[in-house]
């Protein structure tokens, strides 16, 4: 069996106003995708170990996408988050595979160091179908500030026997920040807490 990408794709979001007031740097958040063919798609399979390691290549290879469509270096990066979208021939542990065994070690080492759990979603969907990734602090997660999330859509992804994988990753938090908590200069990120 062979994981084959389809397409990717990137973009940055920049907000430069919020309710009349300036954003100044503008926050920034970058997300890279990947369509993969799903090989597990209309069978069960006990031994989900190429997904797995199909989610440590797509960690890091699309955590170092987002960090050059910023244009920052890897300590530059503060918030990352990450999602999944199964084709109606998949389940839903398809997505879990990918995300969570072993995707967040690459996607740490692309956005260097990455002490909080990334934020997670996973969902079946089909072509078009909108994939929120949700957002926190990289290295705290009560830092408020950073609880975001961004919505990710191909209009012809993911196909029934695919997988859409999304990365996510920001140089700043939500613009205008002021509902309180830890703040992104206090943290201290030993922990991945605080």
């Amino acid at each position: 069996m062979n994981i084959e990408i389809r397409k990717t794709a990137v973009w940055v979001e920049e907000t430069h106003l919020e309710m009349g007031k300036p954003i100044n740097p503008p926050t920034r958040k970058a997300v890279a995708v990947a369509v993969i063919n799903n090989p597990f798609a209309s069978q069960y399979n006990e031994d989900l170990t190429l997904l797995m390691d199909t989610g440590a290549m797509l960690g890091g290879l699309l955590g170092e996408k987002c960090v050059a469509a910023l244009g920052i270096s890897p300590a530059e990066a503060e918030g990352y988050g990450k999602a999944a979208m199964v084709g109606e021939n998949g389940e839903l542990e398809h997505a879990a595979a990918i995300l969570h065994p072993k995707l967040g070690a690459p996607l740490r080492k692309a956005v260097e160091k990455g002490a909080a759990l990334v934020p997670s979603s996973k969902k079946m969907g089909g072509p078009g179908q909108p994939l929120d990734v949700p957002l926190g602090h990289k290295d705290a997660a009560y830092v408020r500030s950073h609880f975001d999330g961004i919505e990710v859509r191909l209009n012809d992804s993911p196909r029934a026997n695919e997988i859409m994988v999304a990365v996510a990753v920001t140089d700043s938090g939500r613009p205008l920040p002021r509902v309180g908590g830890l703040k992104a200069e206090e943290a201290i990120g030993k922990d991945g807490l605080k």
